[in-house]
């Protein structure tokens, strides 16, 4: 039953059928003592996602990322920032719309968002302040707010 849910989720989510390559029959799936809900996802060991529970979404791990961004195509939820700015992302600093050179024009604010060079190597997941449009619109202000870069990932490597 998890299983089936929280692919359902990743469906919805991503905007694509990636749920069941996302979450293969291999996951582990813990839940709250408390509340009995799905917390986190882990494959072979690695936690790849978190379920949010304050609203059903999930958080993304580098581990997480890596693997979506192998399942979907170019530029869905990729936000492309400058080279000069890349070691900031790493390190999990904010990405500043100014910074940014392409990005997927259907992202909305809110939304789990992976932070890629030109070369599309992941640095670091986030959550979408603006949306896609407004990224590349507005020159100033905070566009994604990071949650970890591939430098602080424990998962990472």
């Amino acid at each position: 039953m998890n299983l089936n849910r929280i692919r359902g989720v990743a469906n919805y989510q991503f905007n694509s059928n990636v749920g069941v390559r996302f979450f293969p029959n291999e996951v582990d799936v813990s839940v709250s003592k408390k509340t009995g809900r799905v917390r986190h996802i882990y494959l072979n060991g690695t936690l790849i996602a978190t379920l949010r529970p304050r609203d059903g979404f999930f958080s993304l791990t580098i581990a997480g990322a890596r693997r979506l961004k192998s399942l979907i195509q170019p530029p869905q939820f990729r936000v492309v920032i400058r080279n000069d700015v890349v070691e900031f992302a790493k390190k999990g600093r904010n990405i500043f719309a100014r910074h940014i050179i392409s990005t997927d024009l259907e992202i909305r604010s809110g939304e789990e968002v992976m932070i890629t060079d030109k070369n599309d190597q992941l640095l670091a997941v986030g959550k979408a302040i603006l949306t896609g449009k407004e990224m590349l619109f507005f020159k100033r202000g905070v566009a994604v707010k990071t949650r970890i870069g591939v430098d602080k990932s424990n998962f990472d490597q």
